[in-house]
C-alpha cells in the first residue's frame, strides 16, 4: 500500500491555492489518458470539496487506465510536471471498498506532480484536467499497486483501483522567472528542458558563509516567513560534487515551510524575500544547511549547493 499511502499524506495547510488548470483534450492539451467503458460507469455524488458518496458496479476491472470527468473545472489544462493539490478518495474495484480517503478538510490536501511517477494511474490521468474538476479514475493492478495483492487490506493482485479526484489546485511547473546574469565564481546552472537543474561545482574552495544567488527572478507574489512553498530542488555536495536529494529525480514536487524545523535555517534565509516563480543558487555551509528536527538529507560536515524552484505558496 505504499503507493496509496504516499497518494493521500496531506499537509496541514491552506487552500488558498494560485490555481491554473481545462477540460481533458482542451485548448490543444493532448492527454495521456481517455474515458472508457470502466470510468464511465463510476458515480460520485457530493458537492467538489468534500467527502463523494462514490458507486459503481462490481467487480470493475481494466487493462487500461480511463478517466471520467464529473465536475467540470475551469481555466488552461494541466501539463507534465505541475504539481498539483487534489483530494481524493480510492477504492478497489473489485468490492467496492474503501482503502483510503484525504480528509477533505479545508486546511489540507494532498500534492501530487501530473506525469511520470511512482502513481501513474492518477498522475498520468491528471494532465489536461482543469482545477475545480471532479474526476473518476480506474487504474489498473499495474499502475495502482504494481500488480502485487495484499492480503491485510484484502487487494488481490490483479484488482483495479477506482479514484475520484477533486483537483484544487495547480502550480508552475518549473520557474519561469526571467534570468539574470550569473555571479563570478558561484557553481554554474543548466537547466533542461523540463526544468531539471544540472549544476557545476567549481575547482576552488567552498565559501565559509552562506551565498545567494538569484538563477531566474520571478514576478509571483513574495515569500514570507512561514508561508508552505510548493518547491523543486537539487542537492549536491560542494565536496565530491555528487546529488544527495533531488525532487526532479523523484519526479515529485515537494512542500516545505520556511522557518520550520525541517527546512535549513540557510534555506530559510535564501528563500525568504524571493517571488514565485524564481529559481535561487545556495550555497549553504554545515551550520547552514543542518536540520534541526534532524531529518534533513545534506552530508553532515560538508558545504551544501541548492538550487530551489519556487513554484508556488499555499497561504
Amino acid at each position: 500500500m505504499r503507493k496509496t499511502t504516499a497518494l493521500i499524506a496531506a499537509l496541514a495547510v491552506l487552500a488558498s491555492l494560485t490555481a491554473c488548470a481545462s477540460g481533458p483534450g482542451s485548448n490543444g492539451c493532448d492527454p495521456l489518458v481517455s474515458s472508457g467503458d470502466s470510468s464511465s460507469v463510476v458515480t460520485a455524488s457530493g458537492t467538489f470539496g468534500t467527502a463523494p458518496k462514490v458507486d459503481f458496479p462490481t467487480p470493475l476491472y481494466t487493462k487500461t487506465n480511463e478517466k471520467s470527468q464529473l465536475i467540470a473545472g475551469k481555466g488552461a489544462p494541466i501539463q507534465d510536471g505541475q504539481p498539483v493539490a487534489l483530494d481524493v478518495t480510492i477504492l478497489d474495484g473489485a468490492n467496492g471498498k474503501v482503502l483510503q480517503a484525504s480528509s477533505y478538510a479545508a486546511d489540507g490536501f494532498s500534492l501530487v506532480t501530473v506525469g511520470k511517477s511512482t502513481i501513474p494511474a492518477v498522475t498520468e490521468a491528471l494532465k489536461c484536467a482543469t482545477v475545480g474538476s471532479r474526476i473518476a479514475i480506474v487504474g489498473t493492478a499495474k499502475d495502482s499497486h504494481s500488480g502485487q495483492a495484499d492480503a491485510t487490506n484484502g487487494i488481490g493482485k490483479n484488482d483495479s483501483f477506482v479514484y475520484v479526484v477533486d483537483v484544487r489546485g495547480a502550480y508552475l511547473a518549473k520557474a519561469d522567472g526571467a534570468g539574470q546574469v550569473p555571479q563570478n565564481g558561484m557553481p554554474s546552472v543548466v537547466t533542461t528542458a523540463d526544468g531539471t537543474p544540472g549544476i557545476s561545482i567549481p575547482s576552488s574552495a567552498a565559501p565559509k558563509s552562506l551565498e545567494i544567488e538569484v538563477l531566474k527572478q520571478g514576478s509571483g507574489a513574495k515569500v514570507k516567513n512561514g508561508n508552505y512553498l510548493i518547491v523543486q530542488y537539487t542537492g549536491v555536495s560542494w565536496s565530491d560534487k555528487t546529488v544527495f536529494d533531488s525532487t526532479w529525480q523523484q519526479h515529485q514536487a515537494a512542500v516545505v515551510q520556511v522557518g520550520s524545523q525541517s527546512l535549513s535555517t540557510g534555506l530559510s534565509t535564501a528563500l525568504t524575500g524571493q517571488r514565485v516563480g524564481s529559481q535561487v543558487l545556495v550555497i549553504a555551509p554545515p551550520k547552514d544547511a543542518a536540520v534541526a528536527d534532524g531529518t534533513g538529507k545534506a552530508p553532515a560536515d560538508a558545504t551544501s549547493v541548492y538550487v530551489v524552484d519556487i513554484l508556488g505558496i499555499a497561504q
